[in-house]
């Protein structure tokens, strides 16, 4: 009687059940190599820094910080552990650990402006600008030079170093026109500032870009509730508000413009009737 082919190749030694597994990786069968991996009783580097590149994968966040934390344990030089150990933590939002992890990273290489950013970045979610700040200055390759600024840029808006933000925000769409967040962050800043002209401009300006953008809509309801044109702040508020309560708010942040329109602005424009959307020969919508 002709036999079956196995599902996965016969693995019976430690090193032929790591190379079965990565044949099996290789083939996208990523669910039967992680099981190969987990019968083996060994306890080897390779092992566990296989298992947690498959659990990454597999998006078993959890289970690959593990993974990585066991190959840290055996090698605490093993940089690759230590660098998805920190992605890991970062994707899971553990800045602190994150923070850890990165700054291993860069006791190891100096040099290494991927970590420092996201080191940078864990300590703004920290809310520590200051030191987040000194991590973006210390960047020197060109590859990191638009985060860099981006992350100065963030860093500095939470010092209310305003002007100096804003002019590296704009340092930053030179480079990428495109760049949605720094338009964002642009509108947030002019908001504090309470600076109606400069919300107006960089609303506008998101707007063209992106037309269903929830923060460029709520940036000039805004400036035409301030200004009291009622009729177009209905238009702006009840188009942000109603994409608001469908979830329609994409990767922005819902919580950037820190404004509530006064219960005079709601009365006026509860008696207005929302019209549609046009532009206006100023280039407004």
């Amino acid at each position: 009687m002709q036999g079956t082919a196995s599902i996965a190749p016969a693995a019976h030694t430690t090193g032929s059940r790591v190379e079965a597994a990565l044949a099996l990786r290789a083939r996208g069968r990523l669910e039967e190599a992680l099981d190969l991996l987990n019968e083996t009783s060994d306890y080897s580097q390779d092992v566990f820094t296989l298992r947690g590149d498959l659990q990454m994968a597999l998006g078993r966040i959890h289970e690959a910080v593990g993974s990585y934390s066991t190959v840290i344990a055996i090698n605490r030089e093993n940089l690759y552990a230590h660098q998805n150990l920190a992605t890991c933590l970062r994707q899971l939002k553990r800045w602190e650990p994150a923070a850890e992890s990165y700054r291993k990273l860069l006791a190891h290489d100096a040099y290494c402006d991927s970590a420092r950013i996201r080191l940078g970045d864990c300590l703004l979610h920290l809310n520590r600008p200051e030191e987040a700040l000194s991590c973006f200055e210390g960047c020197w390759s060109e590859t990191a030079l638009t985060l860099s600024l981006f992350g100065k840029a963030v860093a500095l808006q939470s010092l209310r170093r305003w002007e100096e933000a804003e002019a590296l925000y704009k340092h930053v769409l030179q480079f990428n026109p495109g760049q949605e967040e720094a338009l964002a962050n642009l509108i947030a800043l002019s908001v504090e500032m309470f600076d109606l002209v400069r919300v107006e401009r960089y609303a506008l300006r998101l707007y063209e870009q992106r037309p269903d953008s929830p923060i460029a809509w709520q940036a000039l309801a805004l400036v035409a509730m301030e200004r009291r044109e009622y009729e177009d702040a209905a238009r702006f508020y009840f188009h942000w508000l109603e994409n608001a309560e469908e979830g329609n708010t994409s990767a922005e942040n819902p919580d950037a413009i820190q404004y509530r329109p006064t219960r005079e602005s709601l009365e006026q424009m509860n008696r207005i009737q929302p019209g549609p959307v046009r532009r206006s020969a100023s280039g407004r919508p």
